[in-house]
């Protein structure tokens, strides 16, 4: 029951959303955020004790500044993704930054496929439309929603902006990676948030965390280009896509260089996020409790 009524409220807060304006969308997710601060105890209460371990030196006060500057730009950004839905408007591409386009190109002309590390900072399925829309042949890796009719949704956002997306938990996701790759295409992969998948423990945000190894562990015996990408501030109060290329000549197939490469793909992860805080999901449990 409740599932169905979360569902009727978005389907009809979707079909209210139609004829919106992005900017009022937008602010008006923003405002969600702002609520959503302050009715949600537990999940505020996650978002300052991750603050902390990865901020120790910030004051309280600047905790809680920090966690309620969050969950309006997140907000905002809900807002963006709702505008997105429409396929009827046009959609805004990020900007590339200076390089970023001839990084991944560079990496896909090497033949093997692209693993593209990414994470859930600033307007991440924006990130995934503009590279689409620029030429990059990306599938996704992603996972389903608890409710099947709310996956439809996450297909019809990406599907509709030429997003590819494979699903963790559906038949074949294992072989369908692998020919991603060796179709020589990109297979972005966020990584920046705890998953029912194998994992290993490395530093994330100066703390170590369950990260999952399958990108590495699919990079270092496929051969794939590993790349780092994210929307990044741009200094001008906008964001652009980056690219950044990890190293991978030095490792080898191993347990050893699997923890290597994925230590490597949180530094750069972390780096970015510590650069735009208020753009990343705090309220997500990313560390056991106990850490």
């Amino acid at each position: 029951m409740k599932n169905d009524v979360l569902w009727l409220l978005a389907r009809t807060a979707l079909a209210a959303s139609t004829h919106v304006p992005r900017r009022v969308l937008v602010r008006l997710g923003a405002a969600l955020g702002a609520v959503a601060y302050h009715v949600l105890p537990s999940v505020r209460r996650t978002a300052l004790e991750n603050v902390a371990r990865a901020f120790p030196e910030l004051a309280p006060c600047a905790r809680g500044a920090l966690v309620r500057k969050t969950y309006a730009t997140l907000g905002a950004h809900l807002g963006d993704v709702v505008a997105m839905l429409d396929p009827s408007r046009p959609l805004r591409p990020l900007p590339f930054a200076d390089g970023a386009r001839a990084c991944m190109i560079r990496a896909i002309a090497e033949g093997r496929g692209v693993v593209f590390a990414s994470a859930h900072i600033g307007p991440w399925e924006r990130v995934a439309a503009s590279l689409v829309v620029r030429g990059v042949p990306l599938t996704v890796v992603a996972r389903e929603a608890y409710d099947p009719r709310f996956t439809a949704i996450y297909d019809r956002l990406r599907g509709g902006r030429g997003v590819r997306a494979i699903y963790r938990g559906a038949r074949g996701t294992a072989a369908r990676l692998l020919r991603t790759l060796r179709r020589g295409e990109v297979l972005g992969i966020p990584m920046d948030l705890a998953s029912r998948v194998p994992s290993i423990d490395v530093p994330f945000l100066g703390v170590p965390a369950p990260t999952a190894v399958g990108p590495a562990r699919l990079a270092l015996r496929t051969g794939a280009a590993v790349v780092v990408g994210t929307a990044a501030p741009a200094g001008d109060g906008h964001v652009v896509v980056t690219m950044t290329r990890i190293t991978t000549a030095d490792l080898d197939p191993t347990e050893a260089g699997e923890r290597t490469l994925t230590a490597r793909i949180n530094e750069e992860l972390s780096r970015r996020i510590r650069a735009m805080p208020e753009a990343w999901v705090w309220m997500h449990p990313r560390w056991p409790a106990s850490a």
